[in-house]
């Protein structure tokens, strides 16, 4: 891997519809949980959300304090499109590491396999950062490794080096609920501050 994962890679890969990782809706395991959600008043940050389909099902179960976080503006014009009552001032282009905030709950779906590895003690650590005391960190990572990359995989064993060391509660197991092509590729996260 040569190129800068910065913006402009990011808007390209948009542009070029290169978003293979793109489900065209929420993921399942990730509706599961909001499902079972019952507060809807908590705040929630989805980081590299880029279509955002969880923030969409997320606003029309009536969570009003979403926000939506992504590297590039594209995929925040597209949801703003599909739901225009949604608060213009939750959607945000940044950096991830840059962004300021604190949060009930993050989840996650794509950002922390298309950052750089070597940013994954940074990326628990902003995390931690943003989350409010006994907020939590729900989503997916890849169980899995690739052999071209973004995304980037890796396992059970490697993640627990990163949130270990900053958080009272992880729980990372298979994921019994995966779309069919991610079937035994998926661990589901639940990690508590």
């Amino acid at each position: 891997m040569n190129e800068e994962l910065n913006s402009d890679y990011w808007s390209g890969r948009y542009v070029e519809k290169n978003d293979g990782w793109d489900l065209g809706k929420i993921s399942t395991p990730i509706k599961e949980y909001i499902d079972q959600l019952e507060d809807k008043s908590i705040s929630i940050l989805i980081p590299g959300c880029g279509f955002g389909y969880e923030g969409e099902y997320l606003f029309q179960q009536g969570f009003l304090n979403v926000h939506m976080l992504d590297f590039s503006i594209n995929p925040l014009d597209d949801f703003q499109k599909r739901n225009p009552t949604f608060p213009f001032n939750q959607l945000h282009v940044a950096d991830f590491f840059q962004f300021k905030g604190e949060f009930d709950l993050i989840i996650e779906q794509t950002l922390f396999c298309a950052i750089n590895p070597l940013l994954r003690s940074n990326y628990a650590l902003k995390v931690k950062d943003l989350l409010k005391p006994k907020g939590k960190l729900v989503g997916l990572f890849f169980n899995r490794e690739f052999e071209v990359s973004p995304p980037f995989g890796g396992t059970k064993e490697e993640y627990l080096t990163y949130f270990s060391p900053h958080f009272s509660t992880i729980q990372m197991e298979e994921c019994y609920n995966s779309i069919v092509p991610r079937a035994g590729g998926e661990l589901f996260i639940k990690i508590s501050k």
